[in-house]
């Protein structure tokens, strides 16, 4: 035994390990590939979180009017500054609208009488859909990792 018990601690030498010479430090497109965005500063991650967080503030003022207010404010403001806000607010901008767009529908469906329920479903969705995404994408956002959000109507980018 060694003075660290029954466990001895060598340096790692990447030349020496399993892996070969082929080791390396993990480069900046390991960290996108993983989801993670590198070299994101405090002020980044505040307006990227304000992107996703402002359209659950806006669903909630506006009964969800205009949810997309928020996200496409931020895009305008901050799409030159910084790629990861661009990208955060023009994800959270078309999520929106593809939700406003299955509300409407959903809304059409109530008017019709006959598919009331299934338009009852969709506007539902619509709105657990909406909180969920945009509180993972705001979780994901102060933890500088990309959401990517699943129904979305690309008009910015």
């Amino acid at each position: 035994m060694t003075d660290n018990g029954p466990f001895e601690f060598n340096d790692f030498n990447p030349a020496n390990s399993s892996q070969g010479s082929s080791w390396r430090n993990p480069s900046e497109e390991d960290f996108r590939r993983q989801g993670y965005a590198p070299n994101i500063t405090p002020d980044e991650r505040t307006w990227a979180m304000l992107a996703h967080l402002s359209a659950i503030i806006a669903w909630f003022l506006s009964v969800g009017s205009i949810s997309f207010v928020g996200p496409l404010l931020v895009w305008i403001f901050k799409k030159d500054t910084s790629p990861y806000v661009r990208q955060a607010s023009a994800q959270s901008f078309n999520f929106n609208l593809g939700m406003a767009l299955m509300t409407i529908i959903g809304w059409i469906l109530v008017a019709t009488l006959i598919l009331l329920p299934i338009g009852f479903i969709l506007i539902g969705l619509a709105w657990v859909l909406q909180m969920y995404h945009h509180i993972k994408a705001t979780i994901s956002a102060s933890n500088n990792k990309i959401h990517h959000y699943p129904f979305q109507i690309k008009i910015l980018s």
